[in-house]
């Protein structure tokens, strides 16, 4: 049966529109990206092949463009339509977040730092740079690595944050492997550059390891 021949209340665009987006099912979603399904499939049974296949809307979502575009019903015009979709998502949320204060509402932070490093497959160590009203100054990649890490050099974030006139830093990196949870390298580094960093009165407020679907802050751990 076609979508189109569904009852108004069940089709995902007309639910979008009435109930709102967070309503609809990760396959629902995807169908209204994909539009139209392929043959003897609706969009909504494709997407719920493709979620199947590839464990995931977070692991479809973050396939490179050979698998994407290799999976029946996609291909290359989707692959680039998703990756711009991804892109101004990435924006929209990078726009909300500079305007933010980085304190007031956390969550923020970690769904920016989630978007910009949770799925990069290599490791990335960054940091967010807040004024002395904790106000995002700005986001910065400092050091990228294999996928077995990164090296920090701390006097290399010292002179960011002074480039940038901190007063604050939020610290940030990924686990490619997709675990979250702190190595001892990872506190090593961090109790490195609190040392570093106080040297010239500015204050690390946090350290946040993202994996692929969690994240964990150090300072809420207590490991500051």
């Amino acid at each position: 049966m076609r979508i189109s021949d569904w009852p108004a209340s069940e089709r995902p665009r007309e639910k979008l529109l009435e109930r709102g987006a967070d309503a609809l099912s990760d396959a629902e979603l995807l169908a209204i990206f994909l539009r139209t399904g392929v043959a003897g499939q609706s969009a909504v049974d494709l997407a719920r092949h493709l979620l199947v296949d590839y464990g995931s809307l977070s692991a479809l979502l973050g396939a490179d463009r050979e698998t994407f575009c290799a999976a029946r019903g996609l291909g290359l015009a989707k692959f680039v339509q998703l990756q711009a979709v991804l892109e101004m998502a990435r924006r929209h949320a990078g726009e909300s977040f500079i305007a933010s204060d980085a304190l007031s509402d956390p969550q923020a932070t970690r769904r920016y730092l989630a978007l910009k490093l949770s799925d990069v497959p290599h490791e990335v160590f960054a940091c967010v740079f807040l004024d002395n009203r904790n106000r995002v100054l700005a986001f910065e990649e400092l050091f990228r690595g294999t996928i077995d890490g990164a090296a920090v050099y701390p006097r290399e974030v010292v002179k960011a944050a002074l480039r940038h006139n901190a007063a604050s830093v939020i610290l940030a990196h990924n686990h490619p492997s997709g675990v979250a949870e702190p190595s001892r390298a990872d506190r090593d580094i961090t109790r490195r550059l609190v040392d570093a960093l106080a040297l010239v009165d500015i204050r690390v407020l946090d350290h946040i390891v993202l994996g692929r679907q969690t994240n964990v802050s150090l300072a809420e751990r207590g490991l500051m």
